[in-house]
């Protein structure tokens, strides 16, 4: 699902729990981030380091260990960006070569509904009005989860470009459903702060795509070249 949202300069890998990849083994370096956590945290934490690497070989990368950096960001091989994802029985990844994006992110949830506090928290006015009126529409949409998601994969394409946190109600998030099919869509994000600078060009919007399907909701946000 992950890789129908992305342009084909991306390499995407996906796995459910039932993939082989769920029992991926640590890489050097790799276990000591997550020594004092759960076993399910754990396990998903190599699972989805096997998707990154698998995604590395596909773009003719040796697989190797993907250790986390400031503020717990992924650190690439050089010449690669990229962005992963894990919720419940789902984990992702996806690489490009820097030559051919400025940054990415991805994101995955659970398709339900967010928690009353959560939304709260998230949502701008403006995002709530239009959340409401989708829902108007399309009541059996978790529209609010696809706008939690949307904001998580704008962050993960920010970070790279700024090392500096984006708060939630930084970005302006606009969702729009494909006429006719409320199951994927495009996102826009306005940035409400001092975008990044990109190839001598100031961005102060980032777009994206999502998608529900199979119990997960999913977004990607793709950062181009000018």
């Amino acid at each position: 699902m992950i890789e129908e949202l992305l342009p084909e300069s991306v390499v995407a890998v996906e796995a459910q729990r039932d993939d082989p990849l769920w029992d991926a083994p640590f890489y050097p370096g790799e276990a000591a981030h997550v020594e004092r956590a759960v076993a399910r945290r754990r396990r998903e934490f190599a699972a989805v380091r096997g998707c990154a690497r698998r995604a590395m070989e596909k773009l003719g990368v040796p697989a190797q260990s993907v250790l986390s950096g400031e503020r717990g960001a992924p650190r690439w091989p050089e010449g690669l960006i990229g962005s992963m994802t894990h919720c419940d029985d789902y984990c992702a990844a996806a690489l490009a070569r820097t030559d051919d994006l400025a940054s990415l992110g991805i994101d995955a949830e659970p398709d339900g509904p967010l928690p009353e506090e959560v939304g709260a928290f998230v949502c701008l006015p403006a995002e709530a009005e239009r959340l409401d009126r989708l829902a108007g529409q399309r009541p059996d949409v978790h529209w609010d989860r696809i706008l939690f998601s949307a904001k998580e994969s704008v962050y993960k394409a920010w970070f790279p470009l700024t090392r500096t946190w984006l708060e939630f109600s930084e970005a302006d998030i606009t969702l729009a459903p494909s006429p006719g099919d409320a199951t994927h869509g495009t996102l826009r994000a306005e940035l409400l702060v001092r975008g990044p600078r990109v190839g001598g060009r100031r961005l102060q919007v980032f777009d994206g795509r999502w998608a529900v399907r199979d119990g997960v909701v999913a977004t990607a946000v793709v950062v181009p070249h000018p």
